[in-house]
């Protein structure tokens, strides 16, 4: 095993101090723990403040039996003698982390070939050695008041005091005396100070609080997800719905009987944009808000809700997939709303998908997943194929609510004016949407005014400095940005490359020049923009949907953050402006994602009394994405996606791993491209395709190149990939990032 020792010991000195071996993983990227000596009695799991190097950092103290995945070969190193060793300076006063969560920490290392310690920051990455001050207060005490005069300032504080604490503040607004006044008692002995208990920072959900009336199908589906909950076992279900078909009631029965069991619930979200209204669907149900876990929480709100979930009363959290490495004390239920969507792939630092890393914490947790969606991914239907997970299917719209109608709008007969991109068709149906005073959204997924911005005079494009992408143009803040590295500069009047004057042309339609175009078309519209540069937090998206049900908006302009499960009961017509973005290049998912997508689009229209209306303005309408979507046949598109994929043994048929190769310069690149492909493994079942530079060639100003491993099935990957890649080091540098199960190809 590793040691933290940096010298060798003087053998006439003697050890420091006595204790026992311990071994602590910490938060930095070593193959495993390191060992220390325990002046005090430690069980795995502790926290605990350890010196390494001059520093000291927090680390938890690990088993050395530790469980991985068949095959996963984790590091040994030499164990070092007692006396080498340096002393753990302190335990935290934190519980410790449950033994599932530390099985999960080496599970999801073991399977991304993590170094542990990364995993293990992402449970800790919180401030755990600033534990919450305690708050005082005074209470009465027994104290005779003596020859002390009694004044009628006084006399009041002491009426209000009693054995509950009150602060110096409350207790003088309630008596109406100073704080000098309440000091003087506490000199005299008549108050003393006592500690506030923190009051909870969650609600206690109630399960039998809203039940609400399901229909006979949503029952029927809702008891099967209980039985598992209710018997406390592992098991993986497919919740399948069609849009508006109240998936998320019926799983909330599977949360309350979770509840009424004693046990915590974690429901995964792919945005945090989406918990407002999750939040109150919630709190309708269950009479109290839950525990949120996501990126934008302050310090003190991490720290408060990390401890609460740790000690057991956060029952309930919603969160981004960072939410998976909190310290549940009884975990009974996963839920991962939203499986299909690629926002669950965490693509840097530990490359993990939390879909697929929810059913693992929910098998080492003992505990039921179910995963959620009215377009479940192929990864997740060949898991129902083969008989690994259960599939319970909602086949019709809550409340009597019929699917919208989908049509396509040929942009090649019927395109829309000059300089324009919303047809005629589309306009008109808006405007009849407009006139019967329902709601219209138009979507398009590309923010900003355009993609692209190139001189008329010489066709110099705009292009990143630091990546080998065209930087976008953002009008109302008068900037062109790159959308992979944040790069701004300010929009030129002239073009930098030949200087012509006022040569420089917008290309394409982002999201601001539909809405300047929706604006010149439908001025008595009351418009809303709902997109990741409008709605900066969940409050700003909270207050969005409030307009959108209120009625105070009645036409919504949205990137992909409007298909999100919303619930707009007045909204009847969707107009998709590019319905073929996402079918081009060569992505293998390019047309399952395109149909998820524009189908969870549709989705929103008509889901109350009147019938929605859903059109697609696309150039290639017969394309399979258009037929299916037109058809509502969305099994027959993955019954033919997967014919394409099964032979080839293209996921989920087959297994793949990136290797990204990156390096400050394009020759440091290749040369380290070939070196590992060279080295290739060559055996059956196994093929390894380039290198080859990626689409985005230079990202954040480093040279990019990527090989792809890809195997049968039944094989493994990573045995392989730690046997090709045991003996490359790269140098000058340049690195190599693992990529399991990758979703993007970029």
């Amino acid at each position: 095993m590793a040691s933290s020792s940096l010298s060798k010991p003087d053998p006439r000195r003697k050890p420091p101090c006595t204790g026992t071996r311990v071994s602590v993983l910490v938060p930095l990227p070593f193959p495993g723990p390191l060992d220390y000596l325990a002046p005090m009695p430690l069980e795995p799991g502790d926290l605990v403040t350890v010196p390494l190097g001059r520093r000291e950092t927090v680390g938890c103290v690990w088993e050395t039996d530790r469980t991985v995945p068949p095959d996963f070969a984790l590091p040994v190193g030499r164990e070092l003698p007692l006396e080498r060793l340096r002393p753990v300076v302190g335990k935290l006063d934190v519980r410790p982390l449950p033994q599932s969560l530390r099985r999960f920490i080496d599970w999801v290392a073991a399977y991304t070939l993590t170094p542990p310690g990364l995993v293990l920051a992402m449970a800790t990455r919180i401030h755990l050695k600033d534990a919450p001050k305690p708050t005082l207060g005074w209470v009465r005490t027994e104290a005779p008041e003596g020859d002390l005069r009694i004044t009628p300032a006084r006399r009041s504080v002491l009426n209000f005091a009693s054995s509950t604490p009150m602060s110096t503040a409350e207790l003088g607004d309630r008596s109406g005396a100073s704080a000098a006044v309440i000091r003087g008692l506490a000199t005299a002995g008549l108050l003393r100070e006592a500690v506030i208990a923190p009051a909870a920072p969650f609600g206690l959900p109630d399960p039998a609080h809203g039940a609400p009336k399901l229909s006979e199908e949503q029952a029927e589906v809702a008891q099967e997800l209980c039985s598992p909950v209710e018997a406390g076992r592992f098991q993986v279900t497919l919740l399948e719905g069609v849009t508006g078909s109240g998936k998320t009631e019926v799983y909330f029965e599977a949360v309350a009987a979770c509840l009424a069991k004693g046990k915590q619930v974690l429901v995964l979200l792919p945005e945090i944009a989406l918990s407002a209204q999750w939040t109150d669907r919630f709190i309708r149900r269950f009479g109290s808000e839950p525990a949120v876990w996501h990126s934008d929480l302050g310090a003190k709100r991490r720290r408060e809700t990390w401890r609460a979930v740790a000690e057991g009363s956060a029952r309930v959290v919603v969160g981004a997939r960072s939410a998976l490495f909190l310290p549940f004390a009884d975990l009974g239920l996963v839920v991962v709303d939203e499986e299909h969507e690629s926002a669950f792939k965490q693509e840097e630092g530990v490359m993990y998908h939390g879909r697929d890393m929810a059913v693992v914490r929910a098998r080492l947790a003992d505990a039921p997943a179910i995963l959620v969606s009215a377009t479940p991914s192929l990864e997740t239907l060949a898991n129902v194929e083969s008989g690994r997970y259960r599939h319970e299917l909602l086949t019709a719209r809550h409340g009597g609510a019929t699917l919208p109608d989908v049509s396509l709008v040929d942009m090649r007969s019927d395109p829309p004016e000059r300089g324009l991109f919303l047809s005629p068709k589309l306009c008109t149906a808006i405007d009849e949407t407009l006139e019967k005073g329902e709601q219209a959204m138009l979507f398009l997924n590309r923010r900003g005014y355009a993609p692209l911005t190139l001189c008329r005079a010489c066709g110099h494009r705009m292009q990143c400095p630091n990546c080998s992408a065209w930087l976008v143009e953002h009008r109302a803040r008068g900037i062109l940005t790159c959308h992979h590295c944040g790069h701004n500069e300010r929009i030129p009047k002239d073009c930098p490359e030949c200087h012509a004057e006022n040569s420089l042309v917008p290309i394409g339609p982002g999201i601001e020049r539909i809405t300047e175009e929706a604006k010149l078309r439908f001025p008595e519209a009351k418009l809303l923009v709902m997109s990741s540069d409008t709605l900066g937090s969940p409050a700003a998206t909270a207050e969005a949907v409030r307009k959108i049900s209120d009625g105070e908006v009645n036409l919504i302009i949205g990137t992909q953050i409007v298909a999100k499960g919303w619930h707009f009961p007045k909204l009847t017509l969707v107009g998709v402006v590019d319905a073929d973005l996402g079918l081009g290049g060569g992505d293998l998912r390019a047309a399952e994602r395109t149909v998820q997508l524009l189908h969870q689009v549709a989705g929103r229209a008509g889901r109350a009394e009147h019938r929605g209306r859903v059109l697609l303005q696309s150039y290639v309408g017969e394309h399979p994405v258009m037929t299916a979507l037109v058809s509502n046949d969305f099994q027959t598109f993955m019954e033919q996606e997967a014919e394409q994929r099964r032979p080839s043994f293209w996921p989920p048929y087959g297994r793949l791993a990136a290797l990204i190769v990156s390096a400050p310069s394009a020759d440091a690149a290749d040369a380290l491209a070939r070196e590992i492909a060279l080295s290739a493994p060559e055996r059956e079942g196994v093929q390894v395709l380039g290198p080859a530079p990626a689409p985005l060639a230079v990202l954040r100003g480093r040279h990019r190149r990527r090989l792809l491993l890809r195997t049968m099935r039944g094989i493994a990957v990573q045995p392989i990939l730690r046997q090709w890649l045991g003996d490359i080091k790269p140098m000058g540098g340049a690195k190599v990032d693992i990529d399991i199960d990758p979703i993007s190809f970029l």
